[in-house]
């Protein structure tokens, strides 16, 4: 017999709470750690500040929980804001984790918004209190400290002066076009579009490495006098526009960041100056970005910023620091011992680290904080006596566990290339990875504790 269609179904009326929790024991161990009033209530008022009446007035809006849960799940599983709405709209289990049940899942753009709300302070003291919830729960007792830095990247292409030149034009370019159709009166040649010149120029400066320096010099001399045209056109515009308008401050944000382009690139190629890596501006999208070498022959220059992460026993990261140029290691392992010290409440008996934290005096410093054994092994051939005994050697080989939790991390995605735009961004993309492995950890903790007593 022929059927129209098949009854229609309410797929929630099928499932119980109790077969969603059972799907996955982790996000069940998630689900009442994200139950905590005080991350709940410190999310809830950086949201509020989006604007004045955020918190009285409006339609109701994303609630809470759902974009804090929601923001967790797309670090968790190192998805983007389009693949958090579409995974979380198909999945059951996800729906019952973010607290959405029937109801519509917030579009990408809503939770990109959102998450821009955020502050860096604020994610620090999420993972404060996930560090505290810890000790309370017995993951970790802060008896123990590793210490090792890593490098997090920004988005950014790789970097020569004829494409951050072209950029620099384009970008420029765009802001005028947009300047050019809110003025009215503005000449056509204030707002004339250099991006085709500045796209050949750049193609042929490209394919003129072989060439000669004089025919690359040339070129480059013929890419600056376009930009520093199209600055020009820049500042002209600028001045017509009202001061704190949005636009007029964007241009010249990227005027300042062009000219010092423009400053770098004459300096090194026509000048034949050395440029330091800490005067140089690798990217106008990132300009925080920092230029970092390393010793090993494959990557050896990589761009974004050195972290520094302090690992106690249990897998809980009790401090992370970012750097923000190229300053050495070995000064920031007191700060980390500090901070760890006032997250678990203890000052750890050993903290071990690699050769590169070593410094004169650093040992001597630790010892007269309180820390009865400091493994920190010296560079060179000869080695002190104490790196000889038995608990050097236990402290190092503890210290190697911070590598494979870096690696971890870095596979699951949490200290991966930050996606998040600025520096504050770049902080909030740390923020969240370390919060995620944090709360991960103790997920799998309870979930190992509650396993034999369902078995």
């Amino acid at each position: 017999m022929i059927v129209d269609r098949y009854p229609r179904v309410n797929i929630f009326d099928l499932v119980s709470v109790d077969q969603l929790r059972r799907i996955d024991p982790v996000l069940t161990a998630l689900d009442a750690l994200l139950a905590d009033d005080v991350v709940f209530c410190r999310v809830k008022a950086d949201l509020a500040q989006r604007s004045p009446h955020s918190a009285d007035r409006g339609r109701p809006g994303t609630p809470v929980e759902v974009v804090l849960r929601m923001l967790l799940v797309r670090r968790l599983y190192d998805w983007s804001y389009e693949e958090t709405e579409r995974f979380v709209w198909d999945s059951l289990s996800l729906r019952q984790f973010c607290r959405i049940g029937a109801h519509g899942v917030p579009d990408d753009t809503t939770l990109i918004r959102w998450a821009a709300c955020l502050t860096p302070a604020t994610m620090e003291a999420l993972n404060a209190r996930v560090v505290q919830l810890a000790c309370q729960q017995g993951v970790t007792r802060g008896r123990k400290l590793r210490v090792d830095g890593t490098v997090v990247e920004t988005t950014i292409h790789p970097p020569s002066d004829s494409s951050l030149l072209v950029d620099g034009v384009r970008m420029l370019a765009r802001l005028l076009r947009r300047a050019g159709h809110r003025l009215t009166s503005v000449p056509p040649a204030l707002v004339r579009n250099r991006n085709r010149s500045a796209r050949r120029l750049g193609r042929q400066i490209g394919e003129a490495l072989g060439r000669g320096v004089a025919v690359r010099q040339g070129l480059y001399r013929r890419l600056l006098t376009v930009t520093r045209a199209t600055l020009r056109q820049a500042a002209a515009v600028a001045r017509l526009l009202p001061p704190g308008d949005r636009l007029r401050a964007q241009l010249d944000h990227l005027r300042a960041l062009t000219t010092q382009v423009v400053d770098q690139t004459t300096r090194r190629v026509l000048h034949g100056e050395p440029v330091p890596a800490t005067e140089k501006l690798v990217s106008l999208v990132e300009p925080h970005t920092a230029i970092l070498v390393r010793s090993r022959p494959k990557q050896q220059v990589r761009y974004g910023h050195r972290l520094i992460l302090g690992e106690a026993e249990g897998g809980i990261i009790t401090s992370y620091q970012r750097l923000p140029g190229t300053e050495p290691e070995a000064p920031q392992l007191g700060a980390a011992v500090e901070q760890h010290r006032q997250l678990t409440g203890r000052l750890p008996p050993v903290v071990a680290t690699d050769g590169g934290f070593y410094a004169p005096g650093q040992v001597e410093t630790l010892e007269q904080l309180g820390v009865r054994r400091v493994v920190i092994p010296v560079c060179g051939k000869q080695r002190p006596a104490r790196e000889r005994t038995r608990w050097f050697r236990r402290g190092r080989r503890f210290r190697v566990g911070i590598e494979g939790r870096i690696s971890v991390c870095k596979r699951n995605g949490w200290l991966g290339r930050c996606r998040d735009h600025g520096e504050a961004g770049f902080d909030r993309w740390v923020g969240w990875g370390m919060l995620a492995a944090n709360l991960t950890t103790i997920a799998h903790s309870q979930a190992s504790r509650l396993a034999p007593c369902a078995a």
